[in-house]
């Protein structure tokens, strides 16, 4: 089973500019994603999606892949059918944010592992939420799942709604997802829906559409890299555990 792994990266960012080329430990960001993705057993290939020149010249230069792409995609789904439709030999596609310096290789080969399964067309994961000002949090996305671990519903609000708390586990969803990659062609061609646009979440459309969304649930540490302030715990943890 033949997997590639995409990482869309956008030069603007509304709350830290340029942010793929922030430094981690004197590399960037971005660079630093496509180093730990390429851990990963599983994948043949790691790729940066970007429409901007400075990025692909950045990963270039580190020796990485990178791939230019249409300027007036929407979202990153769609940068990341542009990529796909290169490969028809690919039956699995990973998609990992480009804000994700500290991702977890084995991770990548978990989603990558779901698709033994062939009737399963999409992947993603989640993490446990202990702390109630994160659960309220209308910025941490969470998911619902059933005892199958696929997802019911995603949503900004609190979910399951605590009437009686205690009795279900709290997961905050986290945005790493892998295709079939046939169905990320159909997927990127769909239209919005009524929920997707309600809540200002992609994934609902898959749901809205019928297909099931296999959920991971992970322990792993997710930091996303959002501010100054996130880039600055990131380049603690990366001198202190990682270099």
């Amino acid at each position: 089973m033949k997997s590639i792994c995409v990482i869309p990266a956008r030069y603007k960012s509304t709350r830290l500019p340029g942010k793929p080329l922030k430094e981690i430990c004197g590399v960037p960001m971005i660079c630093r994603v496509w180093q730990r993705a390429s851990l990963a057993k599983t994948v043949d290939e790691v790729i940066v999606a970007t429409d901007d020149e400075r990025i692909f010249a950045a990963v270039e230069k580190f020796s990485g892949r990178a791939m230019m792409t249409r300027a007036d995609h929407k979202t990153g789904t769609d940068r990341l059918a542009e990529v796909a439709a290169k490969f028809p030999d690919v039956e699995v596609v990973v998609n990992v944010q480009g804000d994700e310096p500290l991702i977890e290789p084995s991770l990548i080969d978990e989603l990558v592992a779901e698709f033994a399964d062939e009737t399963l067309q999409m992947a993603t994961v989640a993490t446990e939420l202990t702390d109630e000002a994160d659960f309220k949090n209308p910025n941490n996305v969470k998911v619902v799942v059933d005892r199958y671990n696929d997802a019911l519903y995603f949503s900004r609000a609190t979910i399951p709604y605590p009437r009686n708390a205690g009795k279900s586990q709290v997961f905050k969803h986290i945005g790493i997802y892998a295709y079939r990659r046939n169905f990320l062609l159909d997927y990127a061609k769909m239209e919005p829906t009524p929920l997707e646009k309600t809540e200002s979440l992609e994934q609902l459309r898959a749901l809205e559409n019928g297909f099931k969304i296999r959920v991971i649930k992970s322990s792993c540490r997710f930091v996303g890299v959002d501010t100054e302030e996130d880039l600055k715990l990131v380049n603690e943890i990366y001198r202190r555990e990682v270099l």
